[in-house]
């Protein structure tokens, strides 16, 4: 039998940066940002906490052989 477990969970993420001195919030909130779209934060980001959320599974007929779903 084929089973498919899906898991939710809600995780937060934290990174501890440097950024420049003298920005005002709006400067602040936008080198944020950008450092975080250009992928610049994702090697300081460390897992803070993890919330499991729900989990459910799915018997998938016909299907037990080894591939993954």
């Amino acid at each position: 039998m084929r089973v498919i477990v899906t898991v939710v969970e809600k995780i937060v993420s934290e990174a501890h940066i440097d950024i420049p001195d003298g920005l005002n919030q709006s400067a602040i909130k936008q080198h944020i940002v950008d450092r975080y779209n250009t992928g610049g934060m994702q090697t300081e980001m460390n897992i803070f906490q993890v919330d499991f959320e729900s989990m459910s599974a799915r018997i998938v007929q016909g299907q037990s052989d080894a591939k993954s779903a």
